[in-house]
């Protein structure tokens, strides 16, 4: 099989990583063999180990994140650099997971995949104009997109913020995940929430007063204080900090209620990861959760932390619906692999680079 390199764009900090990770190891079948340029802060030793068993070779660039970065300058020389990045590693083609980022000049077709950004974080928790402080943000965020070969999001719906904050159509290709394959344990009478737990999209405020409401424990996994500062202070959520892959799944085989009330959320990865345990899920009625969710989930209206209580309590207190539920969530959950991922992208690609590309070798494992 001919061998492709690309070079893709992570972080060590949420769910990118952990895309990025899926995504390359499911691509070696497809005769795609994947740099990993990461942003940002550096790889633990756990995430060098899981690079290394998904087949990649790691580069851990020291390079800001553009939404770390200090100003608009800053990010540019890191799209710079990983431009000479990409042709110092000879590949056929670059996926940025951070739009502002496309304008690399790789020469190399750029593929721009928007996970999150600014402007549609702002549209949907705040109200008002961006401030100064995001202004240049979403200024790069759109110079990108608009430089990029093509661009990707992984919903419907997600698409359409896209759309309607920067005026660019975007391919559909859903995330997908590798299941952990942790065997299933009893079920236990818990609640469980997990992701950037400081970020006020996921709206983990809502669920700390549900928590006030249960009579169960109801723990969160996942930062309390964001890279910028951003603090939350659970007052009923039993805090378990950020547990890696192995803690998460370890939690998520005890077949916990699994919930989220995020009012900001392109996908979603800790949601799918539930349901592939077989959880039963509460989530908020946003467009993002219908799209994937709807017919597999309890859904409750965005900050209705007594309406999250009731939902969840009710699937406490009957055993036989939590199961049917976690049952219809994981087989909703099939759908969302990493090879329909890598199927997806693979496709981008080729339409995006326009011919065939020449080998560059045999594959490598990372280093």
């Amino acid at each position: 099989m001919m061998r492709r390199r690309l070079l893709l764009t992570a972080d060590a900090i949420g769910g990118v990583w952990t895309y990025a990770l899926d995504l390359a190891a499911a691509l070696i079948p497809l005769g795609w063999e994947a740099v990993v340029a990461l942003l940002g802060p550096a790889a633990d030793a756990g995430q060098r180990a899981a690079a290394a068993r998904a087949g990649v070779k790691l580069v851990d660039t020291g390079l800001p994140l553009d939404w770390l970065a200090a100003d608009a300058a800053e990010a540019r020389r890191t799209a710079a650099a990983l431009g000479r990045l990409a042709r110092r590693e000879r590949v056929d083609l670059v996926q940025v997971n951070q739009p502002a980022l496309a304008g690399c000049d790789a020469g190399v077709p750029v593929i721009a995949a928007i996970h999150s950004c600014v402007a549609t974080w702002w549209a949907a928790v705040r109200s008002g104009p961006l401030p100064d402080g995001f202004g240049w943000q979403a200024a790069l965020t759109r110079d990108g997109l608009a430089a990029a070969d093509a661009v990707v999001t992984p919903t419907a719906a997600f698409a359409g913020a896209v759309r309607a904050a920067y005026g660019v159509a975007a391919h559909v290709v859903a995330n997908g995940r590798r299941p952990a394959g942790t065997p299933p344990r009893p079920m236990t009478d818990t609640v469980l929430t997990a992701g950037r737990l400081w970020d006020e999209g996921k709206d983990t405020a809502t669920l700390d007063r549900a928590a006030g409401r249960l009579a169960v424990p109801f723990l969160a996994a996942g930062p309390l204080v964001g890279p910028q500062g951003d603090v939350f202070t659970p007052g009923n959520l039993h805090a378990l900090g950020r547990l890696d892959a192995g803690g998460l799944a370890a939690r998520l085989a005890a077949r916990p209620v699994f919930a989220s009330a995020a009012v900001y959320e392109p996908f979603g990865l800790a949601v799918l990861e539930a349901a592939q345990a077989g959880c039963a899920l509460v989530l908020s009625d946003i467009a993002t959760h219908r799209e994937l969710w709807d017919g597999a989930a309890v859904f409750v209206r965005p900050g209705d932390d007594a309406g999250f209580a009731t939902a969840i309590a009710r699937l406490i207190g009957d055993a036989a619906a939590r199961r049917a539920a976690g049952t219809r969530a994981a087989e909703r959950a099939a759908r969302f692999t990493a090879g329909a991922m890598a199927d997806g992208m693979a496709a981008v690609y080729r339409a995006a680079s326009g011919h065939p590309v020449v080998a560059r070798g045999p594959a490598r494992a990372a280093a």
